[in-house]
């Protein structure tokens, strides 16, 4: 049923709890394929109090250091993830990251996104709000969203 799994990351402990679902689903369904994500957003930097704005190069070099510092990170992920006979793969992609997400599961054939919620609520929320919520909604992708540890009913 499930032969490619999508499993977008933002490099947090929490983002990771979803690993031994995605290691359970991967072995129990014989996924072909594990593709770890990142999505890198682009910079906004804000200008100083004289007006300062950096350069297209500075804003160049900020992003290229994010690229690096994630593509280092999934990288180091997937050496140590083993799913029987699924390859896992890594991806860092640009844009915006529910849409991104979307997106690239679209384009890749993904059969199932594995993502997990942070259980921002409130004033976080209502700011933020929630990159899997917007994921659940913009995909076609079936969507398996997993609660992060500390989880608290009703909040």
């Amino acid at each position: 049923m499930y032969d490619r799994i999508l499993v977008p990351l933002d490099g947090s402990q929490l983002a990771e709890c979803v690993l031994p679902h995605v290691e359970s689903i991967a072995k129990g369904c014989g996924v072909a394929v594990v593709t770890l994500l990142r999505v890198v957003e682009s910079h906004n930097l804000p200008t100083g109090q004289g007006g300062w704005l950096p350069s297209p190069e500075e804003v160049a070099q900020v992003e290229a250091q994010s690229e690096k510092e994630a593509k280092d990170y999934l990288g180091k992920l997937a050496r140590r993830l083993q799913y029987n006979s699924a390859k896992v793969k890594t991806e860092v992609i640009k844009g915006r990251a529910a849409e991104a997400i979307a997106d690239y599961a679209t384009k890749s054939q993904a059969d199932l996104i594995i993502v997990a919620t942070h259980g921002r609520s409130g004033v976080s929320r209502w700011v933020w709000g929630s990159v899997a919520e917007r994921i659940l909604r913009s995909s076609c992708v079936p969507v398996l969203m997993v609660r992060a540890p500390g989880c608290v009913p009703g909040v």
